[in-house]
């Protein structure tokens, strides 16, 4: 059986067969340079890890090492609870 050159779109021999990304340089974790400890109290740099919805970014886009980011999650979800910050964004 011979395959037909048509519009299948699958064929990446060429490298035009799209679906590539490039790949940029993973950037450092914020609190592992700068030795800042994360509180909960501190509703400013928790505002920062948060969507204008109220979700917690992900480590992929916050740039956070794991420890770092379970960090920033145990807290945040320590300040909703006492209302320091909101669960959701308000109207």
């Amino acid at each position: 059986m011979e395959r037909t050159g048509g519009a299948t779109g699958g064929d990446r021999r060429d490298g035009n067969g799209g679906g590539g990304r490039l790949f940029q340089r993973r950037r450092p974790c914020r609190f592992c340079l700068e030795k800042a400890p994360i509180d909960f109290k501190d509703a400013g740099l928790l505002r920062n890890f948060l969507t204008e919805r109220g979700r917690i970014v992900p480590r992929r886009i916050s740039g956070n090492c794991m420890r770092h980011q379970r960090e920033l999650t145990i807290s945040i979800k320590r300040a909703r609870h006492i209302a320091i910050i909101s669960f959701a964004e308000e109207r």
